[in-house]
């Protein structure tokens, strides 16, 4: 997120069924997923909401360990991913960036993210 202000826990629970709902994965294993989670919040409890409402809205399906994806939905790198120039640090492994990657979904935009991680968190790279 690119706001000044700390996003409210609703706001941060819609951004975390966002990105489930644009995985390009079609199963995780739940670390897995917990990983591309903690890129919007390390709190279990709103951890757990993410997965509990995006479940709740037939985004994913979680059976033994295992977050089958049913959305369908992919970030395009082109289209749904804008760059920037500044001073940055990734939201996924806290490297200083010159260049921050945002994903621009409906509710908020989710990053800064380097050219790797941002591949990561979409599913594009193992």
């Amino acid at each position: 997120m690119t706001t000044d202000a700390d996003p409210t826990v609703e706001q941060r629970i819609e951004l975390g069924v966002e990105l489930l709902a644009h995985l390009e994965d079609d199963s995780l294993s739940l670390a897995e997923t917990l990983d591309r989670i903690e890129t919007v919040t390390t709190d279990p409890a709103i951890t757990r909401e993410i997965l509990d409402t995006a479940d709740m809205r037939g985004i994913i399906d979680r059976e033994d360990g295992v977050v089958h994806t049913r959305s369908g939905e992919f970030v395009s790198l082109e289209a749904d991913v804008v760059k920037r120039e500044g001073d940055f640090t990734c939201r996924r492994c806290n490297a200083s960036l010159s260049t921050g990657h945002f994903i621009v979904f409906d509710s908020a935009e989710h990053g800064p993210f380097g050219s790797s991680c941002i591949r990561k968190v979409t599913g594009r790279d193992d």
